[in-house]
């Protein structure tokens, strides 16, 4: 890997002129420097360093890039500030920080939030570059403002086309492009636009418009499902439980319609689920839901807990849903889970209940049963329809675990 420190340059649609003088000095002193063909050709013939054109797909041409220039000063161009949806954070996971110097240049989004007079820290901000357009869908909020950004000439017709379909046509868009540069424009005309724009909407919801929020409880007909479905209210009280948290990781074992590890996927862009489901057609319900929920990055895995567990990447939370009296399921589950996470399985039969009883009675945690009434026609009037009641036992993993049946924390 690259042995010499590394300069990693923002530069703006204004391409020489804007830069500050430190980060002019680092292009200057460079032997090479990276970039896109559209940063490359921001660059004055002065900066007479060898100009390389960024590999395509990034990864894992970059790093053989960069070991082949191990012993030269290299440059690496960002657009605007390499560490907001750039390439610094990768340049970081792949030599650390101590071995850049990040100029960073302001961002598209900060001369956005500039243009239009938005409270940054009032914005969300959502990138499309090189993701699924339906990953926007949990931040349509009625009321907040919105930065995308797109990376084609249609992408953002292609975001108002989706804000149509999803009940939020009525939201007013702005189109920004070129910010910062002498062709920059703000409120472009419909049509194609330059490539790498934002797209600004004031979220509105239409008249009739189901709100779907990110905080757990979605209900139930928001899915697709066979009645293999973790019920809103018991659903509600499981999430709470597994504690979603940006950067984890869920394991939804026997995910059924996948609407645990869907709604732990919409608390926040950063959480991550792993669906574990052995019947087909099943994980093509899953895979539909979490495309029609906003969370097409949902893992879907094919298999029967627990030869299905080997391999996945360590759990910081698990939730069993279908598959609590199988032989090894909760043990694997617990030996896989990280130091600190959490467990919460699911019980509607007494066979099941008892398991879950006799881990409470070794591990610990909580044990709680609940039982859900809702409100129902009965002839003329209005009656109490129980539903089956669920046992849920939750425990979270010791600190200091390392497979012994020590008490764990409620």
């Amino acid at each position: 890997m690259h042995n010499v420190a590394i300069s990693v340059v923002g530069i703006g649609a204004d391409g020489w002129d804007g830069l500050a003088k430190p980060s002019r000095s680092s292009l200057k002193a460079a032997e090479v420097i990276l970039g896109g063909p559209r940063q490359l050709a921001l660059l004055p013939q002065s900066v007479t360093a060898e100009r390389v054109e960024l590999p395509s797909p990034l990864m894992p041409g970059l790093s053989e890039t960069l070991s082949r220039l191990a012993t030269q000063r290299v440059a690496v161009l960002a657009s605007g500030d390499p560490m907001f949806f750039g390439i610094g954070a990768t340049l970081v996971r792949m030599v650390g920080a101590g071995r850049l110097t990040v100029l960073p240049h302001p961002s598209s989004v900060s001369l956005a939030a500039a243009r239009l007079g938005w409270p940054l820290d009032a914005v969300d901000v959502v990138s499309l570059v090189g993701r699924p357009l339906q990953s926007l869908y949990p931040a349509l909020q009625p009321g907040q403002r919105l930065f995308v950004l797109v990376s084609s000439a249609d992408g953002a017709q292609r975001v108002r086309d989706f804000l149509r379909e999803r009940g939020y046509g009525s939201s007013p868009t702005t189109v920004l492009a070129q910010l910062g540069g002498p062709l920059e424009q703000v409120s472009v005309p419909d049509g194609e636009h330059d490539p790498l724009a934002i797209v600004a909407i004031e979220c509105c919801a239409d008249d009739g418009t189901l709100v779907l929020p990110r905080t757990p409880g979605l209900p139930d007909d928001a899915f697709e499902h066979d009645g293999q479905i973790t019920k809103r209210e018991v659903r509600a009280m499981a999430l709470a439980a597994l504690v979603p948290i940006p950067g984890q990781i869920l394991w939804d074992v026997g995910a059924g319609s996948g609407s645990v590890g869907i709604e732990w996927m919409r608390t926040h862009p950063g959480c991550h689920a792993i669906a574990i489901e052995p019947r087909a057609d099943r994980r093509e319900r899953v895979a539909r839901n979490a495309d029609l929920l906003g969370v097409p990055g949902l893992e879907i895995i094919a298999g029967t807990a627990p030869e299905a567990l080997a391999g996945l990447p360590t759990p910081d939370a698990v939730f069993v849903g279908g598959a609590v009296s199988v032989p090894g399921v909760i043990e694997e589950c617990l030996d896989a889970l990280d130091s600190g996470g959490r467990l919460v399985a699911n019980a509607v039969t007494l066979e099941t209940e008892q398991v879950l009883g006799e881990w409470y009675a070794t591990l610990g945690g909580s044990l709680t049963r609940l039982a859900v009434q809702r409100a129902e026609p009965v002839g003329g009037f209005t009656g109490w329809r129980p539903a089956m009641p669920v046992t849920q036992w939750a425990y979270r993993k010791p600190r200091t675990y390392r497979g012994d049946a020590g008490k764990g924390e409620s």
